[in-house]
């Protein structure tokens, strides 16, 4: 080596800083590639299990909602089978079977958009706790009446805490369950236990009848409480709507005065006559209460029906479903078990078991009807199955017409009628919660179950009329002028009603009339021919006016599907043809 200062340095000495700065650049390079992935692998281990401990809760959540909509669902078909029992036992009439059923109805309904705002305002899950521990308590005290005047007491109080169950679980899933397909595996889920609710209620109402006491039908939902209750503590967050200040007091009673009167009226109407200075009070006073109702939600701040949601054509379709539903397919099974027993003969578990042909399918069709939604948009979807309840109430008129009627000639169209409901349930339901911001979840949920409960309500009533108006009919046809027409009237409730016993004892002469009991039979089949083309008609009206407003929006936007690629997510796609 040159010991020369200004010698030049050998090749292997200028190339030695050049090798050393690169490998010390590499080595810092992989040192920060070793720091990045260390910081990955601790992020990782720090999701993981925060991940898993958010879809066990969302489990235990989605358990809890589940759990309420069984609840919920079973008190609303369990308790039409046994009425002919509490009847009998309770001593009642057909105006006050009717009433057993319809005050549950209407407190749902007084209570919905109430409970919604205050779910909104001071929290969904405490609202849920406080709905559902109420729901067990009531359940308890409707099985310890002892007269009808009771029972509908206690049915109010129980419907008044069902409905604030209710609400919360449409709004506790929206929250919980905000992602795409999450989202809609929760609402299938909902919808499908919901309908097992629904669909299973007569044949455990009449085994529970059978095995023990009409009590227990409800007594075990005191204890179905206290497991939903524990779910609810174990994994439902707390979410509200911040922008939530004031209850529309104002709403809420005009709203409620206005379904009661109309209710009343209805079931009142055959009794007091048309005419009657009672009655037309009835029918102004439910006027001006309407009127009122949209006059307070007009001048409201923050009204409890943000009307501003129905320009959404996608909302607006829907809601129709929500209606046709109730239209129709619900308040028909009131009087399904009446049409089984003393129409056909069945016992409580029979008919029970006969109504598993009306409700089992409402299980089997929501996955399909869900598919529909995603292919052709809700727009179709709903509309589609509103026209299928409608022709299985029309199958159902056919069967009941045939000389000599039975479970077989009634089976296609209940199948029918129960499929088309499937189909329609899961569609309505989402796309009416996911037309609107998620704060506003409470709202939009009491809007949609409002349409139901309301609908449901008022056609129990109208059912029932048009029921007893068809057994009139026939009877005033069928028996001689010599009976007066109160008589007659008195005479079709109680066929309505299904007492025999009691039309026997009440009009001696029927006996040497009608010995073998044929005309009275004949009567009650004719009027309930009536009340199946009722119910398929006016279905099938609510899925014209549901095609009619959000179906060129479906069509709209399945064409831009097709002409446009894919999201890369799959999350955005089920979101958007949820609406």
């Amino acid at each position: 080596m040159s010991t020369h200062p200004h010698a030049p340095r050998r090749h292997d000495e200028r190339e030695k800083p050049a090798t050393t700065a690169v490998t010390e650049r590499e080595t810092a390079g992989q040192e920060t590639r070793n720091a990045q992935s260390a910081r990955t692998v601790a992020k990782r281990a720090t999701t993981r299990p925060t991940r898993v401990l958010d879809i066990r809760k969302n489990t235990l959540a989605l358990g809890a909602v589940c759990l309420a909509s069984l609840m919920f669902g079973l008190e609303i078909s369990s308790v039409p089978v046994i009425l002919p029992t509490l009847e009998r036992v309770l001593h009642g009439d057909f105006k006050g079977m009717q009433w057993i059923m319809n005050a549950y109805t209407l407190a749902v309904t007084t209570v919905l958009m109430a409970t919604g705002t205050l779910a909104d305002r001071f929290g969904r899950r405490r609202i849920f706790v406080a709905g559902i521990a109420l729901f067990g308590i009531t359940s308890l005290i409707c099985g310890l009446a002892q007269s009808v005047p009771m029972l509908i007491v206690a049915r109010l109080m129980q419907g008044a805490s069902g409905g604030a169950m209710l609400i919360c679980q449409v709004a506790v899933l929206s929250h919980q369950f905000s992602d795409g397909p999450e989202r809609a595996r929760a609402f299938s889920a909902w919808g499908i236990i919901f309908g097992i609710g629904l669909g299973f209620g007569p044949i455990i109402g009449g085994l529970i009848v059978a095995a023990s006491s009409w009590q227990w039908v409800f007594w075990v939902h005191a204890l179905l409480a206290i497991v939903t209750l524990a779910l609810v503590f174990g994994g439902v967050q707390e979410s509200r709507d911040p922008h939530a200040h004031t209850l529309d007091v104002a709403g809420i009673v005009t709203l409620s005065l206005a379904v009661f009167g109309l209710v009343y009226f209805i079931t009142q109407a055959s009794e007091l006559g048309f005419t009657n200075p009672r009655a037309l009070f009835i029918v102004v006073a439910t006027a001006l209460a309407f009127v009122a109702f949209l006059c307070a939600e007009k001048l409201s701040a923050r009204p409890m029906f943000d009307f501003s949601v129905f320009r959404i054509p996608q909302f607006s379709g829907a809601l129709m479903g929500s209606a046709g539903m109730n239209f129709s397919f619900w308040p028909f099974m009131i009087y399904l078990p009446i049409y089984f027993q003393i129409g056909l003969g069945y016992d409580s578990v029979s008919a029970g078991l006969a109504l598993l042909a009306y409700t089992l399918p409402t299980l089997l069709f929501p996955p399909l009807g869900e598919r529909l939604a995603l292919r052709y948009g809700s727009g179709i979807a709903i509309p589609l199955g509103l026209a299928t309840i409608g022709f299985g109430f029309m199958l159902m008129k056919l069967g009941g017409s045939v000389a000599h009627p039975g479970v077989w000639s009634m089976l296609p169209g209940c199948m029918i009628a129960g499929a088309g409901l499937g189909l329609t349930n899961t569609p309505v339901t989402n796309t009416t919660t996911a037309a609107v911001p998620t704060q506003r979840a409470g709202m939009a949920s009491g809007i949609d179950m409002s349409a139901r409960m309301i609908t449901l309500a008022i056609n129990i009533a109208l059912m029932g009329a048009i029921l007893v108006g068809g057994i009139l009919y026939h009877l005033r046809a069928s028996l001689p002028v010599t009976l007066d027409i109160g008589q007659l009237g008195r005479l079709a409730e109680k066929v309505a009603a299904g007492d025999v016993d009691a039309i026997r004892a009440g009009i001696p002469a029927l006996t040497r009339i009608d010995p073998s009991g044929s005309i009275v039979h004949a009567a009650l089949m004719r009027g309930f021919g009536w009340v199946m083309l009722y119910g398929g008609v006016g279905v099938w009206v609510l899925a014209a006016l549901s095609f009619a407003i959000s179906g060129s929006a479906s069509r709209r936007l399945s064409k831009a599907r097709t002409l446009q690629p894919a999201p890369p997510t799959a999350q955005h796609a089920a979101r958007c043809d949820s609406c």
